[in-house]
């Protein structure tokens, strides 16, 4: 395989020029009602349907991503591009864009490519950070949403949408020319797959997490530049800034996420996400004016941005033999989250006069969201420890993958006199007698890295100050996708020193 940092750099520009055509139609859309007549209905549905597609295709663009390689899959969705994007330049119907708009889906699906591809060239410990940094190709729609505008003031929007397809066959020669030859391809039955994970709950609840946080990011990339007009009436070019801010601090959130997620557990920040976006909900629901607007839609940037990252950084973790089909299922929910929200704020505005119930609703899906991840995140933690303790009668000791001890059984406190709550928080140097040297601890964790156990005699010491010796097996515990989580203990008392 080619250099990783090549493959990385690669894969993202062609994620830019994916996500920059994605959001043609929406990005013009103020331009587009000026030739063909639209009503608000139909600009919504317009302006939703590149989603469909965007959303649908990102499974079997995943799936195929780990069969033909990434180089094969950006190549082949390019040259399908030139199509639709032609073809929206010279639309002169509804009917038109409806059409254009479906097949220009494809550039949000090429998302599902990059983060099949690019976890095979790094480690698992880095695979957040990666998807992170790939995810920041988002930016793509900022770009589109500010230049399109802008270039369509001077040479119309039907020019501005043409000059993509220079930029579709550079980009289709780039990734020709530098695109992995080699890249690692797995040949695995598509329906196998979806039959190993469908009844898998973590993967209908990872979905539902990136149904929320990329769905609203879709949602406020396509509906922004028409809403800010209609209901703030701003200029299209000032509304296009807006929204591209908005956009670029989503994206930049999104390493952002994926980093934290690597340094610290991802429930955790899953935590912190969907109270930010619950209330980002409230706020918006209740914005008077254009600036408790602006802050309510900088939260929701802020705090999906960072779930994004996170949602991808476990993905691998819990499917790594099935990351392709994974990768495309849980994506192309993130898409669908963000097709129906644009339809739902013009149903309900159409209907109340106002947008805060659909507002509401995020806040709500939010909130339950972070119900499951609280859920999930002691579920996690409670079988862990449950297999551990299960596993032995005699003293025990966990620590999680930093030395901290996590837990111990009553063996552990009749054996050493240290209770639980004197022992947890601690690390195992509370036991030590100073009869063992630095040598002889660096060959034990030399020992349990390389054959995967430690077990000899050891000197330690009891509260009371008594030195014994005791027999200790240390053991790593991995999850399912094989990480170390913790450190087990298990020991019998051989007796006091009597020297």
């Amino acid at each position: 395989m080619k250099k990783p940092g090549l493959q990385l750099t690669v894969q993202t520009s062609s994620l830019v020029i994916g996500f920059m055509v994605w959001v043609l139609i929406s990005s013009l859309m103020p331009y587009i009602r000026e030739d063909i007549e639209l009503t608000s209905g139909q600009a919504s549905l317009v302006t939703a349907i590149p989603v469909i597609l965007g959303s649908l295709m990102r499974i079997p663009l995943g799936f195929y991503t780990d069969r033909f390689g990434a180089r094969t899959m950006f190549l082949i969705s390019f040259i399908i591009l030139l199509f639709p994007v032609f073809y929206i330049s010279i639309a002169t119907t509804f009917a038109d864009l409806v059409i254009g708009g479906l097949i220009l889906g494809i550039g949000g699906a090429t998302f599902s490519i990059g983060v099949t591809s690019l976890p095979k060239y790094y480690p698992k410990e880095k695979h957040g950070f990666i998807n992170g940094v790939y995810g920041v190709g988002n930016i793509g729609t900022a770009i589109t949403t500010f230049g399109a505008p802008i270039i369509a003031d001077y040479i119309g929007w039907q020019n501005s949408v043409r000059a993509f397809i220079i930029l579709l066959l550079l980009f289709a020669a780039i990734v020709f020319f530098f695109g992995d030859r080699k890249e690692e391809r797995a040949k695995k039955s598509m329906v196998e797959q979806i039959k190993g994970v469908y009844s898998n709950a973590t993967l209908w609840f990872l979905s539902l997490f990136y149904f929320i946080t990329f769905g609203a990011f879709v949602a406020f990339t396509m509906f922004l530049p028409s809403f800010l007009v209609d209901n703030f009436e701003l200029e299209p070019v000032d509304a296009g800034i807006r929204t591209a801010i908005f956009i670029v601090i989503a994206t930049l959130m999104r390493p952002v996420g994926g980093l934290l997620a690597d340094k610290f557990n991802a429930y955790k920040i899953l935590m912190f996400v969907f109270l930010g976006v619950t209330f980002s909900g409230v706020l918006l629901s209740f914005s008077p004016d254009i600036i408790w607007y602006t802050v309510g839609s900088l939260a929701v940037a802020v705090t999906a941005g960072i779930g994004n990252g996170t949602v991808f950084k476990l993905v691998p973790l819990y499917f790594s033999k099935q990351a392709g089909i994974v990768n495309g299922i849980v994506s192309a929910m993130g898409g669908l989250g963000g097709f129906f929200p644009p339809l739902l704020l013009t149903a309900v505005n159409n209907i109340t006069g106002h947008h805060a119930i659909a507002f509401m609703l995020l806040s709500e899906f939010a909130l339950v969201s972070f119900v499951i991840v609280v859920f999930m995140y002691y579920q996690d933690q409670v079988n862990v420890e449950r297999r551990v303790i299960e596993s032995a009668a005699e003293g025990i000791m966990i620590t999680n993958k930093d030395g901290v001890i996590q837990n111990v059984n009553p063996a552990f406190t009749r054996i050493t006199g240290y209770t639980k709550d004197e022992a947890v928080g601690q690390t195992p140097r509370l036991l030590h007698s100073g009869k063992h040297g630095p040598e002889f601890y660096e060959d034990m964790w030399n020992s349990i890295e390389e054959e995967g156990f430690w077990e000899g005699e050891i000197w330690n010491k009891r509260k009371n100050g008594d030195i014994y010796s005791e027999l200790l097996t240390i053991s790593p515990i991995k999850n399912n996708v094989g990480r170390t989580q913790y450190y087990v203990g298990v020991f019998n008392d051989l007796g006091e020193d009597k020297s």
